[in-house]
């Protein structure tokens, strides 16, 4: 399918992806998570007739590629059905799970349903740490699942996310790589929404394991260069100028929840500030064009300073506006990693807590459980 690059009157263009979170529920706890600390229960999860409408949507305005994902997607019944009606509308078809409960004969079945890709998710690169950083005993199951993808003929991505705890084990990581067949690493370092925002003492790294981490990475990528792509998401804290916010705020990606709700990006939500429309209520259309949450940080117009006059402000559109409100309750401050932020001292503060040689590491890990409130609000 090709993609439509007619603008409306506002000059938004169509999105070119779609996230479809189909449930919060999962077998893993990890701390990290940046699914909301409160979560969709199974009984608000859209239908499957929600989701194939929705999809239908998304195809007719412009989306070329559909990432399935959750949670874990395989906890959902309708899963091939979803696939085959993705791949129906000629849309890339791209699967992101634990690994748990995926079979030889399931993996067969998504292949046959017109799955292109499957992305699994591992801990680290052996079992013992990873089963604790997951709260789940979890890892072998993750290797089999791999391999039955493989066995399927699949195209396997492995997804590690990085953190004080599994950094200095980066050799590792990338030989469990390895070893599985990947075609694609993607070395995540934790972002801070959410689940790891809560645990970021425990979380964050030291200057001296990204660097170390770094090196190891470079080396990989070299050595691996035609036989798998590796991809480093650098660690915002040690940035000097903030990522843009998912390739800009509504610009060329949605998505949607276990509940219909429909985000510019997965972690929008948290923004308690605006107000997101649903897909039983609204149109896929609709929604990307006209509501006021997406428009809310399109252009420049919402910019505070340092932002609005900032040289830089067309290359990361003022930072990320989760990021912002996760750490001033501001969606409309400069995002304080940017080393001019007013509130730029939040992000200093914690960099010189992760490097002091003092940082209390004991404190619990809360991880990741569907809960009925705030944890933060405690």
């Amino acid at each position: 399918m090709e993609q439509s690059i007619t603008k409306n009157n506002n000059g938004v263009g169509p999105p070119f992806s779609l996230l479809a979170e189909l449930t919060h529920r999962c077998p893993l706890h990890c701390p990290y998570c940046s699914n909301p600390l409160k979560m969709a229960a199974e009984t608000m999860e859209l239908t499957t007739q929600d989701w194939c409408r929705v999809l239908s949507e998304a195809a007719d305005l412009g989306v070329v590629e559909v990432h399935f994902s959750g949670g874990e997607p395989l906890l959902r019944n309708d899963l091939e059905i979803l696939i085959q009606h993705a791949n129906s509308l000629e849309m890339y078809t791209n699967l992101i799970t634990s690994g748990i409960g995926l079979t030889t004969e399931k993996a067969a079945r998504l292949k046959a349903a017109g799955i292109e890709n499957v992305q699994v998710s591992f801990q680290a690169g052996e079992a013992k740490l990873s089963d604790f950083i997951g709260g789940y005993k979890a890892f072998e199951r993750k290797k089999e699942a791999a391999i039955a993808i493989k066995e399927a003929k699949l195209h396997l991505s492995l997804n590690v996310v990085l953190h004080r705890m599994n950094l200095d084990h980066l050799n590792e990581i990338i030989k469990l790589a390895e070893e599985m067949g990947a075609e694609r690493l993607e070395l995540a370092n934790t972002q801070y929404y959410n689940w790891a925002l809560l645990n970021r003492e425990r979380l964050m790294p030291s200057w001296d394991q990204i660097e170390r981490a770094s090196e190891i990475y470079e080396a990989a990528k070299a050595r691996l260069d035609r036989k798998m792509e590796i991809i480093w998401v650098i660690p915002d804290y040690y940035a000097s100028a903030p990522k843009p916010c998912m390739g800009g705020w509504g610009a060329i990606g949605l998505t949607v929840a276990p509940n219909g709700d429909v985000l510019p990006c997965p972690t929008a939500g948290m923004i308690e500030s605006l107000s997101f429309e649903n897909v039983r209520e609204s149109s896929l259309g609709q929604i990307w064009y006209k509501s006021g949450a997406f428009n809310h940080f399109r252009g420049e117009a919402w910019m505070p300073e340092p932002c609005r006059s900032c040289d830089l402000r067309h290359q990361d559109g003022g930072g990320c506006r989760c990021q912002a409100f996760a750490l001033t309750g501001d969606a409309n401050a400069t995002d304080p990693v940017c080393q001019w932020a007013p509130k730029h001292d939040l992000i200093e503060k914690a960099i010189k807590g992760a490097n002091s040689n003092t940082m209390i590491q004991s404190s619990p890990i809360i991880y990741r459980r569907h809960i009925l409130n705030n944890p933060l609000s405690k």
